[in-house]
C-alpha cells in the first residue's frame, strides 16, 4: 500500500512561512495585495477563487476581486487588468481560468504586468522560466515540487511522465524537473491526447504525473503503473456530485509508492504557492521603489 501524500499538511507549512513574511512586510508599512478577476459564473470557478481568497485572508494579504458577466469582452478584462498594474497598492494579479470562449486568452494573461504576475501565466514570465531566470515559480508545478522536497522524493536520473502539455501546468512542470537542481535533473516525457503507447509510457515511469481533467478521455489505472511509482494527480473532474481526479486511486494505490488524493493533495499546495508568491512580490516591488532589486521568487532551501 501506498503512502499517502498529504498536500494540505504540506501547504499549512508554507502558509506559515508566508504569515511571518507578511508580518514583516506590514511592520514595514507594506500591505500585500491580490487582485483577483473571474469572467463568467462558473461555479467551479467561484470556489477556486474563494479558496484563494481565504488563503490570502489566512497570511494576512487583502485581496480584492472583480467579477465581470460573461458577455465581457477582451477589452474590458484587458482595461481592468491595467487599472490594477497601474496601481501601487496591489502587488499581484490573477485571472481565474478559464475564461469565455470569445475572449483573446493570450491577450488577457500577457496584459499582466510581469511583476505582478504571481500565477506565471503570461509569455514573459513563462519565458523567464524556460531560461532558468524565473520571477515567478506557477502555482501548480512549484506546490508539485514542494511535495517532493517535503516527502524526500528524489527526481534526479528518473523517468518522468507528464500527461499534460498545458502552459499552466505539463510544460513549465517539464522545464523544472528537467534543470540542473535539487529536485530537478529528471528525464521527462509529455504526453497528450495523440501521444501513442501512453499505456506503455506510463507503465515505463518512475513519476507519473496527470493534470488532464476530463475522465472520460483519459483514466490512470492500475495495471498502467509499476509497483513503487510515485504517483501525482493533478487532473479533478466532478461526477455524480462527486470530485475526483485522473487517477483510479484505489487501483493505483495498491501499486504506488506514494500517491496523492483528490481532493486535498495538489490543490492545497497550489493555493499556497499563490499566496507565497504574491508575497514574495510585494516584497520585491517594496524594495525596487526603494531602489533594490531583489529575485522575486523563492522557493523552499532557496532565496530568502
Amino acid at each position: 500500500m501506498s503512502e499517502l501524500i498529504k498536500g494540505a499538511l504540506v501547504a499549512s507549512h508554507i502558509r506559515h512561512q508566508v504569515r511571518k513574511e507578511v508580518a514583516a512586510l506590514r511592520a514595514r508599512g507594506v500591505q500585500p495585495c491580490l487582485a483577483v478577476c473571474m469572467v463568467g459564473d462558473n461555479p467551479a470557478s467561484r470556489i477556486y477563487v474563494r479558496r484563494k481568497q481565504q488563503a490570502c485572508a489566512a497570511v494576512g494579504i487583502t485581496s480584492v476581486r472583480m467579477d465581470l458577466p460573461e458577455s465581457a469582452s477582451t477589452e474590458l478584462v484587458v482595461s481592468l487588468i491595467h487599472r490594477w498594474n497601474a496601481d501601487p497598492a496591489v502587488h499581484g494579479i490573477l485571472v481565474q481560468l478559464p475564461l469565455p470562449q470569445h475572449i483573446d486568452r493570450q491577450a488577457v494573461l500577457n496584459a499582466i504586468d510581469p511583476a505582478k504576475d504571481v500565477d506565471c501565466v503570461g509569455a514573459t514570465n513563462l519565458g523567464l522560466l524556460m531560461h532558468e531566470a524565473p520571477r515567478f515559480l506557477p502555482c501548480t508545478p512549484a506546490g508539485i515540487i514542494e511535495l517532493f522536497h517535503h516527502y524526500h522524493i528524489s527526481t534526479r536520473g528518473r523517468h518522468v511522465v507528464v500527461v499534460s502539455r498545458s502552459l499552466t501546468v505539463g510544460q513549465p512542470l517539464a522545464a523544472l524537473l528537467t534543470r540542473d537542481h535539487q529536485h530537478g535533473n529528471a528525464t521527462v516525457t509529455i504526453c497528450h491526447e495523440h501521444t501513442r503507447g501512453i499505456e506503455r509510457l506510463c507503465q515505463s515511469a518512475d513519476i507519473v504525473i496527470t493534470a488532464v481533467g476530463r475522465p472520460t478521455e483519459f483514466r490512470l489505472r492500475g495495471y498502467m503503473v509499476k509497483r513503487g511509482a510515485v504517483v501525482i494527480d493533478v487532473g479533478i473532474s466532478r461526477v455524480d456530485r462527486r470530485v475526483i481526479g485522473d487517477v483510479d486511486f484505489d487501483e493505483v494505490a495498491e501499486k504506488a509508492s506514494f500517491i496523492t488524493p483528490v481532493p486535498g493533495g495538489v490543490g492545497p499546495c497550489t493555493v499556497a504557492m499563490l499566496v507565497k508568491n504574491t508575497a514574495a512580490a510585494a516584497r520585491a516591488q517594496a524594495r525596487a521603489r526603494g531602489g533594490e532589486l531583489i529575485p522575486l521568487w523563492w522557493v523552499s532551501g532557496e532565496g530568502a
